[in-house]
């Protein structure tokens, strides 16, 4: 029978990995990810779960302990954010170019300089080529939902890659909301025993992990890497729907909301996709038809979906959490143009980077953003390539009355 409690994103991560019962848990704690350590670490010291907690001397030490506990046979898990998660960068390569199913909550956080400790996808988007496959949370229940999760998809021998789930800094991490917990055998029944494909301490099947690799077979391993990533999209469908015939609670690649007969729509990934969603329903109410797509999945990039998904809108407005400077875009709109570009008539794609460095944004933002896309979609102005920044301070706009759509 299902609790429900009132907990921080955090908590509900570590309430998660608890449940999990993971073998090894490295542990270097960084904000605004700490009290996903700190809590588990109360766990183990309470007794009340036996995995082996590694107190490391830093995040690359960190990930390299759960490379080895997860290359020896044992379940892994680990948290971290921003500066932490850069100093992985390294390993994070390593992990998922070993196959090595790690499972790790990341609550994001902007990257220095300057220094800040607030929340955006700067981090994330910074090891979104690293292999590993990328889940983004909306709020403590499916920060909750998607590590239960992550441990299937990861370890679907069809898979066998790493997986991140990440979630906003602060804005969920450290933000108390109802959440809705499974008990313990019934996460102990959906995740299973983990059954490792090729343990290093099985004496009577002897591997090797990290070998040198020379030009003959580098090429062949990578594209092994690629064609089991191309296999998470299935899976990750597969696990959200089994995970919602038991307990109610159904995932996919992405959530739609007024998307079907949607004239204008925004695409957006974790917390402010809420805020979105509110914006929408007021606009609805007036009669205007705008759509919301909050995307889950972002690595693997669920190209062919999200086209066939927007391809009937008249224009679509990309609201990323970080930038990548000398890019057309943002990381989100750089992805999603390039799936849109086999579509015989695409919608108008406008980008804007918004909340950086935890900087809030506003339901009358949003609702700007909307006026625009209308006005796009009218042809009253045309789309551009051009990333433009939402809610800057010297942003006369953002000072303006808002109207109606």
């Amino acid at each position: 029978m299902s609790r429900v409690v009132a907990l921080t994103g955090n908590q509900a991560a570590a309430e998660a990995m608890r449940q999990i019962r993971p073998e090894v848990c490295a542990a270097y704690p960084i904000t605004p990810s700490t009290q996903v350590m700190e809590t588990f670490a109360q766990f183990v010291a309470d007794g009340i779960v036996d995995t082996e907690l590694i107190t490391v001397e830093s995040e690359h030490s960190a990930m390299s302990a759960c490379v080895g506990a997860a290359a020896a046979g044992g379940r892994a898990m680990t948290a971290t954010s921003s500066q932490g998660l850069a100093l992985m960068h390294e390993v994070l390569y390593v992990t998922s170019g070993l196959r090595l199913p790690v499972v790790m909550a990341v609550a994001t956080r902007a990257l220095s300089a300057p220094i800040n400790i607030h929340g955006d996808h700067s981090d994330t988007m910074g090891s979104r080529d690293a292999g590993w496959i990328q889940l983004y949370a909306e709020d403590g229940q499916e920060v909750y939902d998607s590590l239960l999760q992550a441990v299937r998809i990861a370890e679907h021998p069809q898979v066998l890659l790493p997986v991140m789930v990440c979630f906003d800094g602060f804005t969920t991490s450290h933000t108390i909301e109802r959440v809705q917990f499974l008990e313990d055998a019934e996460v102990q029944a959906f995740v299973g025993e983990y059954r490792p494909a090729h343990p290093l301490l099985d004496l009577k099947r002897p591997v090797t992990y990290g070998p040198l690799v020379l030009p003959d077979y580098f090429t062949e391993i990578k594209r092994q890497q690629r064609e089991a990533m191309s296999q998470a999209p299935r899976v990750i469908q597969e696990v959200g729907k089994a995970f919602g015939d038991r307990f109610g609670r159904f995932y996919g690649l992405f959530e739609a909301s007024h998307l079907d007969d949607a004239q204008v729509a925004i695409l957006i990934m974790g917390s402010a996709a809420g805020t979105a969603r509110g914006v929408v329903e007021g606009l609805r109410q007036e009669g205007v038809k705008a759509g919301l797509l909050k995307l889950r999945a972002f690595r693997p990039f669920p190209a062919e979906e999200l086209a066939a998904a927007l391809a009937h809108l008249q224009a679509v407005a990309v609201l990323d959490r970080a930038d990548s400077p000398g890019s057309p875009g943002g990381p989100l709109f750089t992805d999603l143009r390039a799936a849109l570009d086999g579509l015989q008539a695409r919608p108008a794609v406008l980008n804007y980077v918004y909340g950086l460095g935890g900087r809030d944004i506003l339901p009358e933002d949003i609702r700007r953003v909307y006026q625009r896309l209308l006005r796009v979609a009218a042809g009253e102005e045309g789309d551009t390539a051009v990333c433009e920044y939402l809610t800057l301070r010297e942003d006369p706009i953002r000072l303006a009355p808002v109207g109606g759509a």
